[in-house]
């Protein structure tokens, strides 16, 4: 099939990769030329592991082009739209406005019969909002929202554990309609591949696709801050909140998934997506339907703090001109993401407190320099440990949880303190070393 991608970032550039991985013809339009010529290139203009040979392998083969012409969207069977939703500057609420600038711009190119498919994460009722204008030229507007994560969204594309998609439904029978049920028999051929592999494929209403995606970070984020909540009892009574979630964890109506106590979760999808929840909520009236969801993200911030407060209580009460390394930049492993990131908010709080912090990570190092020059930035993690006086893990990258040992990064500091901000590492271990070794949550 013939396919679109509008919006070339990170979601939409995995996702045109990965469709024309699949055998489909995908064009990518995006308003950045940048962009646009770094895709054309095979480059892409984010850290995400697989991309690259996805996107050579598409070009080669002549599947895969990218542009700034929206005009290049014409002829495709389904356009898929996959723009930001940022948070508000002056509010929680998502903005919209790149979707509706995506929705217009595609308007004149549409023809009778087209799928417009929306990938971003939107409040619910987005999608009805902007159906009229859509059908309006024949096409139908569906939303099949995204399950990716970064550091896995090639895989999470070319093979999800479900997709969903919303459609026009019948006011009578809440069964799709005519053109909404045409619509998903056209995704199911998108996504031929994977349902053969045996991908649910869950047709909804337009409503209840939207709230998927932001009921399921909603959740995520919720369980994550339940077991930082736990941490915060553990630190006053004594107990190990990793223990703690072992524990919990062999429950299977719980699962030991997501209840890593640390510094809490970043990003550019959970910390904006609960407000923007939350914001949506009470326009709707609900608002006390998801007020925890404000606890969630307090609670969230608070561990941030608590990490700061670990290492200044671990150098005697003061950070004052001590050295700090701190490991990871990137919100997450196998990324270069800093949006919201709570290694970058660690280290800025301990700068700000008179610390020489030097940062290093695999990956998002030109990022976090480019937001924070003010910080100390070392590529190589053993030049990042020496002489530094405390270490603190914000990211849990395989080099600095797995393949760094306490022996060894002893020969290269000065001081034997470390914070483990993920709780990645045998406290006994480094304590063995003779190191001071601070846990979230940890005893």
């Amino acid at each position: 099939m013939r396919l679109s991608v509008i919006g070339c970032g990170y979601l939409g550039a995995v996702h045109a990769a990965a469709m024309a991985s699949l055998g489909h013809d995908v064009v990518g339009i995006d308003v950045d030329e940048a962009k646009v010529r770094s895709l054309s290139l095979g480059r892409a203009p984010f850290h995400e592991p697989h991309l690259e040979p996805l996107l050579a392998e598409g070009i080669a083969a002549g599947r895969l082009t990218f542009t700034t012409d929206m005009a290049a969207a014409s002829g495709s069977a389904v356009h898929f739209v996959g723009v930001g939703t940022p948070q508000q500057k002056d509010g929680d609420a998502a903005d919209l406005t790149y979707v509706g600038a995506a929705i217009d711009g595609l308007l004149p190119y549409l023809a009778p019969g087209d799928v417009v498919a929306g990938k971003s994460t939107v409040p619910v009722g987005t999608a009805a909002e902007l159906a009229p204008r859509v059908e309006a030229t024949g096409a139908t507007l569906v939303w099949n929202p995204e399950f990716l994560r970064e550091g896995w969204a090639v895989k999470d594309t070319v093979d999800p554990d479900r997709l969903v998609v919303g459609v026009p439904t019948s006011s009578t029978t809440g069964e799709p309609d005519e053109a909404g049920a045409a619509a998903a028999d056209v995704l199911r051929e998108v996504y031929h591949a994977a349902l053969a592999n045996g991908a649910p494929f869950i047709v909804t209403d337009l409503a209840t696709a939207e709230l998927v995606k932001v009921a399921a970070n909603a959740f995520l984020a919720t369980k994550i801050s339940f077991i930082n909540a736990m941490a915060e009892i553990a630190e006053v009574t004594g107990a190990d909140v990793t223990q703690l979630a072992d524990a919990l964890g062999h429950d299977v109506r719980i699962g030991r998934r997501f209840l890593g106590a640390g510094i809490g979760f970043g990003g550019g999808c959970l910390p904006k997506d609960i407000r923007a929840f939350s914001a949506r909520a009470e326009e709707l009236g609900r608002g006390e339907s998801v007020a925890f969801l404000r606890e969630v993200d307090a609670i969230n911030l608070r561990r941030r703090r608590r990490a700061v407060d670990l290492v200044v209580e671990a150098l005697g009460g003061s950070v004052f001109k001590k050295n700090v390394t701190v490991l990871g930049a990137a919100f997450k492993p196998h990324s270069d993401d800093i949006r919201d990131s709570p290694a970058l908010d660690v280290a800025v709080r301990l700068h700000g407190l008179g610390a020489w912090v030097t940062i290093t990570d695999p990956a998002a190092l030109e990022n976090a320099q480019r937001l924070h020059p003010q910080l100390n930035y070392v590529a190589e993690r053993d030049d990042a440990l020496r002489e530094a006086d405390a270490i603190i893990m914000v990211t849990e990258w395989d080099e600095y949880r797995r393949e760094l040992t306490p022996e060894h990064a002893a020969t290269l500091t000065r001081g034997r303190i470390v914070v483990d901000g993920r709780n990645g590492w045998d406290a006994a271990a480094w304590r063995a070393a003779g190191w001071t070794y601070y846990g979230m949550g940890r005893p």
